[in-house]
């Protein structure tokens, strides 16, 4: 059986592309949209599929927000995200990654830090002012 561990076909190639061109953090419905004009022959399946397996590489980002559907993100600097709990918009916070919090945890708990994720929530500034989003 042949390993697609490193194998970037032209569907996960445009798939890719159009998320990392996304000024928002789609989700893989919002993605298809996108994806359909250069690929008018993909299905919602296929983005999924892609979507999953881009994430599991480290190419892209899985963002799980509580009980909403997953977004995903093709800027996979180290960042944190906001995240609007009424309309569920994601942006990244322009922020300093915090530093020694990994060593504080690790000192404190006992555990190997590998990483960490840090999510904000709030309102984002349409459902702020009471727009639609």
């Amino acid at each position: 059986m042949k390993s697609d561990k490193l194998r970037i076909t032209s569907q996960r190639d445009v798939i890719l592309d159009e998320l990392r061109a996304a000024k928002v953090h789609p989700t893989a419905d919002e993605l298809y949209e996108q994806v359909r004009r250069r690929l008018p022959r993909v299905s919602l399946a296929t983005v999924y599929r892609n979507l999953e397996w881009l994430s599991e590489q480290g190419l892209a980002r899985k963002i799980e927000v509580g009980g909403r559907q997953k977004r995903f993100d093709g800027d996979i600097s180290d960042h944190y995200h906001v995240r609007c709990h009424k309309c569920g918009r994601v942006a990244d916070v322009e922020m300093d990654l915090l530093d020694g919090v990994e060593d504080r945890i690790a000192q404190c708990c006992g555990f190997t830090v590998t990483g960490h994720r840090i999510e904000f929530t709030g309102l984002c500034p349409a459902c702020s002012n009471g727009s639609a989003c």
